[in-house]
């Protein structure tokens, strides 16, 4: 491939505008990554002073997030495809972080419902784009590690929430009147949104120092392909495209379930405070989670140099199959200190698999259509599991035990069911891969 492109007068950016580049698309990602987490620590707080049952903030946390994800996405990704992507990655992150901030104005559950639907619109024109930027940027055989590094944003992202969350909340408790010049009397949990809006503003600004790269890999197409072509593209190699996304959506439903409630299973099992789950549990996942996705990206990375065709999604299997017993067992720890060991096991494994799932994906995909097939990869991620995880789990508390404490056996269920059906997914999608990158495409 290298030799088709410098024949054609076009060579791979230099390593460090390469890195350079992947690391601001993941201190965006990190961004989105923080607000979408700090729901999760103040949950709690937030139900109590909008007087939500634990569905109602599922749906705030996933289905109102989602929706506009969904919507936006496609007709970005289709953006993305033919146009400057630094500049809609710019523009994303600028959107979702004055909706973030407004989350921090809402008075009751339907303008916050809003204000987090302006949230999923801004952050549904990252990662198709970002994906496509990175696959311009970083040849196959690095790929796997510019895609861990990317992912390193959830991680660090979601610990970020946690740990500054925690902390604001030890000096302004989040159900506390705080007074604002302008805006008036707030609650503490107000107070966190509107300081998380500040950083993405100016991070906005500084996207443009990243450069539209020059669009590589799959040769042939050098304008947008109508969207027959791109159905006609992914219906031949269906199985490597509904086996990954499915199999990611299952874990990620997994991770999002637990992500969005681990905070109040912690509360209500072990009776931490909001202060103690945020330095705790932030901790662990920035380490674990941010070892794993540099680990599983550069483990890919290497076993793919090595001549392992198939490296990208046998490294995801490992972790998949490793995390089955994990989440089905952390709910169920005698400990918190136990539980948040396991806890930190499975943010470690589901960081493992995002760097070579997601570099098999851009692999098998012809360069301009990229930021299409990612956020069809999204929609499916997001509608499974950024919307399904925090509702089933929500759905089996509130309908199945009828009992907020029996949170932690309504964690086990979900993950039981999903884990499991995940390694199935992938093992579709590891047999159509293999015959996608043996020149069939």
């Amino acid at each position: 491939m290298r030799e088709q492109l410098e024949s054609e007068g076009r060579e791979w950016p230099s390593p460090k505008r390469a890195w350079f580049a992947a690391g601001m698309l993941a201190a965006a990602n990190t961004l989105a990554f923080v607000d979408r987490q700090a729901l999760a620590l103040l949950v709690q707080p937030i139900k109590e002073d909008l007087q939500a049952s634990d569905t109602a903030m599922s749906l705030l946390y996933g289905l109102s997030f989602t929706m506009f994800y969904v919507l936006v996405g496609i007709p970005v990704a289709r953006l993305a495809d033919r146009a400057n992507r630094r500049n809609i990655v710019a523009g994303a992150v600028f959107i979702w972080s004055i909706a973030t901030a407004l989350c921090g104005l809402a008075r009751s559950f339907g303008t916050l419902f809003v204000a987090r639907i302006g949230v999923g619109a801004g952050e549904g024109g990252l990662s198709p784009a970002a994906y496509s930027i990175l696959a311009d940027y970083f040849p196959k055989e690095r790929l796997p590690a510019a895609m861990g590094v990317y992912q390193m944003g959830i991680y660090v992202g979601g610990a970020s929430a946690l740990v500054l969350g925690g902390f604001m909340a030890s000096v302004v408790p989040p159900g506390s009147l705080v007074i604002l010049p302008l805006i008036g009397a707030v609650k503490g949990w107000h107070l966190v949104f509107l300081m998380l809006g500040i950083p993405g503003v100016l991070l906005s600004g500084a996207m443009l120092l990243v450069r539209e790269p020059q669009r590589m890999g799959l040769a042939g197409t050098h304008k947008s392909p109508p969207f027959s072509e791109l159905a006609a593209h992914v219906l031949r190699h269906w199985q490597a495209y509904l086996g990954i996304s499915c199999g990611f959506a299952l874990m990620i439903l997994v991770g999002n379930a637990t992500g969005a409630w681990i905070p109040a299973f912690l509360e209500r099992k072990y009776g931490l405070t909001t202060a103690q789950i945020g330095g705790i549990y932030g901790t662990i996942t920035a380490i674990c989670g941010v070892s794993g996705t540099l680990a599983g990206g550069f483990a890919a990375a290497a076993l793919r140099r090595r001549g392992f065709e198939r490296a990208n999604l046998l490294v995801a299997l490992f972790g998949f199959t490793a995390l089955v017993p994990v989440t089905t067992l952390f709910p169920q720890a005698s400990t918190a200190t136990l539980s948040l060991a396991l806890i930190g096991t499975m943010n470690f494994l589901a960081g493992f698999n995002f760097g070579g799932g997601l570099a098999a994906l851009q692999e098998i995909t012809p360069n301009r259509m990229r930021a299409s097939v990612s956020a069809g990869y999204m929609l499916m991620v997001n509608m499974i599991g950024a919307a399904g995880g925090p509702f089933a789990i929500a759905l089996v508390t509130d309908y199945w035990y009828g009992d907020p404490a029996a949170l932690p056996n309504a964690i086990t269920i979900v993950c039981a069911v999903a884990s499991p059906l995940s390694i199935a997914a992938l093992l579709l999608g590891l047999r159509g891969y293999g015959r996608a990158i043996k020149g069939t495409i």
